[in-house]
């Protein structure tokens, strides 16, 4: 969009970041959703390497190694007032916290919806979920599609910020992140992933600025974390707070 269309406009970018998500998922996810578990993993790892490798291959499309500058967008219509800094960390935060809210709110909406509580059932047991009638892979699939299409919008929000989009975020490293907060902040309530985000990101501020060996020290955090926290942090708050209440 940037390259060929001269866009600018964020809201073309989400827009159309989360449309070419949604897509890629679909074809991607006709393939995943048929395995579960580990084989689930390792199918979408070895698929996100193909599209490292692609991206590499056509430098002539996403430039390579060097990647593919992204401007300042326009926000609502209105270009960026001083310096590049003064707008990342002023109107522009205000507007990926204003984006987040709202997807926030839509999660919500699908996760309590009886949609979300088919996938909640599926989670839970499988063979009885398909045997009340609902059907696995297509559940699968849309929540699939779905996952990438926020993925997407994620995505578009950080290119700016970052200022360049290279080949490098499609390393299974960078998606290995998202696995990280989702199991440090537990899986199994809303929020969860949302704490374990802003656990993940301070903590590794914190370590880049500690030491040199940085990914040495927040690998043996983390692992300490998830042993002593296999729920994940709001999994150990929740049984905290049923024992201070006296709950079994």
């Amino acid at each position: 969009m940037v390259k060929y269309l001269k866009v600018a406009s964020m809201e073309l970018f989400l827009a159309g970041s989360a449309l070419a998500t949604a897509i890629l998922s679909m074809i991607f996810g006709f393939v995943c959703v048929r395995y579960t578990r580990i084989f689930f993993g390792i199918l979408t790892l070895a698929l996100s390497q193909v599209l490292w490798s692609l991206a590499f291959k056509f430098f002539w499309v996403t430039g390579g190694t060097d990647g593919l500058r992204v401007p300042t967008p326009t926000l609502l219509g209105t270009s960026a007032t001083g310096d590049k800094t003064y707008f990342l960390s002023h109107q522009y935060y205000y507007y990926v916290l204003a984006v987040f809210a709202v997807c926030v709110l839509v999660m919500w909406l699908i996760v309590h919806s009886p949609f979300g509580k088919a996938l909640q059932a599926i989670r839970d047991n499988e063979t009885r979920a398909e045997f009340i009638g609902i059907r696995i892979r297509r559940y699968r699939l849309i929540a699939f599609v779905i996952s990438g299409a926020f993925t997407g919008v994620a995505g578009a929000l950080w290119a700016p910020l970052n200022g360049l989009a290279r080949p490098d975020v499609l390393i299974w490293t960078f998606s290995g992140e998202i696995v990280f907060m989702t199991v440090l902040g537990g899986f199994r309530t809303f929020v969860g992933p949302i704490v374990g985000a802003i656990a993940f990101t301070y903590l590794k501020t914190y370590a880049v600025g500690f030491t040199t060996y940085w990914q040495l020290l927040l690998g043996v955090v983390l692992v300490v974390l998830v042993l002593a926290l296999p729920t994940g942090i709001m999994g150990a708050a929740e049984r905290l707070a049923a024992k201070l209440k006296g709950k079994p």
